[in-house]
């Protein structure tokens, strides 16, 4: 398991990034597992990043939003950013 950003862990901007993510792949009927996979990332760096407890990359984030067919600024926009 990945260790948290020890300074924005939990901050509400990354809860809801988190949760435009993970709203965004069970719409998609995918599994972190393969969310991860498609992105690149490690299934746990993603199980992180949509619990809030990453300060995820701009790259990172373009690589995600790619790998569910959506567009980065839509994902902004749901998690009201």
């Amino acid at each position: 398991m990945p260790a948290v950003s020890p300074r924005y862990a939990r901050d509400p901007i990354l809860i809801a990034v988190g949760a435009a993510i993970r709203r965004a792949r069970l719409e998609r009927e995918l599994s972190q597992e393969d969310l991860a996979h498609l992105a690149g990332v490690d299934r746990s760096y993603m199980s992180s990043i949509e619990r809030g407890g990453q300060n995820v990359g701009v790259m990172t984030l373009a690589r995600v939003a790619r790998a569910m067919h959506v567009a980065l600024a839509e994902l902004m926009l749901d998690a009201r950013l």
